[in-house]
């Protein structure tokens, strides 16, 4: 009987930290809100809002391109900036496909020049 008493504590501890480390995790990922839009089934764009108090306010926005095949070849991120009220491009990765591999390439945005620029350190080639 003792021990049957003792492992159920144990085992009402352990859910206890277990919910208390979820609520955190929680916590802190509730100051981001995401809206999905999708077309026919496929995410084609995903706004994220921050949560100041009561107001939602805009963060960053991903648009994403696929082919034929329903495969995501372009991602996208714009940030806002709260000056110009506007979205600005950040980054945008595309994605390449073959019969064996996908290659990922960065491109950085560069506002003076109004072009991304290829980041090859960045250039990723994975075997499917």
């Amino acid at each position: 009987m003792k021990t049957m008493s003792i492992m159920k504590a144990l085992l009402v501890t352990a859910v206890i930290m277990i919910s208390n480390v979820t609520i955190s995790a929680r916590t802190a990922e509730s100051n981001l809100v995401y809206n999905a839009e999708e077309v026919n089934g496929v995410k084609v764009a995903e706004t994220v809002y921050k949560r100041n108090g009561d107001m939602l306010t805009n963060y960053m926005k991903y648009n994403y391109k696929y082919d034929d095949n329903q495969q995501m070849t372009e991602n996208l991120s714009q940030k806002w900036n709260e000056d110009e009220k506007a979205w600005e491009n950040d980054l945008c990765i595309r994605y390449t496909y073959d019969s064996k591999s996908i290659t990922t390439k960065y491109y950085k945005w560069i506002p003076k020049k109004h072009t991304f620029v290829l980041i090859p350190s960045m250039t990723v080639t994975m075997d499917k």
